[in-house]
């Protein structure tokens, strides 16, 4: 599975993103139906300190689940997102389990 990070006009660093390959590779690894991850990087142009955005959308065989969320750090956006993801997949999952 891959894992796609985008950082919109400006370089993530290598840290930043071994952190964001790590908490979707560990969300993807549980679930077979995901195929591949998509994150993108943004910086929100206003002047409160909540100007960092992740939006992580994956790949599912026959459907995408998309998550977005704007926090202080990109680490915690990328939590919350995944958190997100997590509760979304376990209701995709159970509408096909029966």
């Amino acid at each position: 599975m891959k894992v796609m990070i985008n950082s919109v006009h400006f370089r993530a660093s290598s840290d930043l993103e071994g952190f964001i390959t790590q908490k979707v590779e560990k969300v993807c690894n549980k679930y077979s139906d995901v195929i591949g991850a998509e994150v993108n990087l943004k910086l929100d142009n206003n002047d409160t300190p909540e100007n960092k955005i992740a939006d992580i959308r994956l790949m599912l065989k026959g459907d995408d689940l998309y998550a977005s969320k704007q926090c202080k750090s990109f680490e915690e956006a990328t939590d919350l997102a995944v958190d997100a993801l997590k509760k979304q997949l376990e209701k995709y999952k159970g509408k096909f389990v029966k």
